[in-house]
């Protein structure tokens, strides 16, 4: 070998050896911070006295070049809740640079709830031996949650198939319809510590989850949902 190469293969060797190290301790680093992120979310829901759950921590961002930190604090951002898809945020407080972050994660809390004994499939009516009691994920679909009532299924018709064990929401039931155009119709509006009563005749067909229009006795036309047999409720 030439011995004119040997300095800048030394030089090449312990550049590697830095590098190497440097990327070794970024990477403790950041797994440092995430776990410190996955701490605060679970002291925070044993705070909150909220029953078995766990959290899933994700990844930051591989794009994000960090600068060395001391002290990374987590919090809870604004408008966000540690159940289901969510994200802690983790800043620096001791760093040449401080710096802000959020790391995602996956927070699942268990609960009662009722779920299916069998695959049923769409168009089939719930009798009291097509559901049991047991434990699901109550942050499964944070639109619809688990249906923990037994009145609440018995004779509703199921909208799509559902499998065995399988957590009944209420997108799992087709709506009800409370009343078609032209009944007469209750109207029942509630506000902060008051509730008023009236009637009328309903414009349009009243679906469960689904706005309706009554005419009132004095001909004013109101919008609502119906919640119940031939009752429009209006919230103010």
């Amino acid at each position: 070998m030439d011995k004119t190469l040997l300095p800048l293969l030394r030089f090449v060797f312990f550049a590697w050896l830095i590098a190497s190290g440097a990327v070794a301790h970024a990477q403790a680093s950041t797994e440092a911070w995430v776990a410190a992120g996955q701490r605060f979310a679970l002291a925070e829901l044993k705070k909150a006295g909220v029953g078995r759950h766990e959290v899933i921590a994700g990844q930051l961002d591989a794009r994000l070049r960090l600068s060395p930190c001391a002290e990374v604090q987590p919090y809870l951002p604004q408008g966000a809740r540690l159940l289901g898809k969510t994200r802690v945020g983790l800043r620096c407080v001791k760093g040449v640079t401080n710096w802000n972050v959020y790391l995602p994660l996956t927070v699942n809390v268990y609960g009662p709830g009722l779920v299916s004994t069998a695959t049923l499939p769409a168009g089939h009516v719930l009798a009291a031996e097509d559901f049991r009691q047991a434990e699901v994920n109550l942050a499964e679909d944070m639109f619809q949650p688990a249906i923990t009532e037994v009145a609440l299924l018995l004779g509703r018709t199921l909208a799509r198939q559902v499998t065995a064990g399988q957590s009944l929401r209420q997108n799992s039931l087709k709506p009800r319809q409370w009343f078609t155009a032209g009944d007469k119709v209750r109207i029942r509006v509630a506000g902060n510590g008051f509730a008023v009563a009236g009637a009328g005749e309903a414009i349009t067909a009243g679906m469960e989850g689904q706005p309706a229009r009554v005419r009132t006795d004095n001909g004013r036309v109101v919008s609502g949902l119906p919640v119940a047999d031939r009752l429009l409720e209006i919230t103010l």
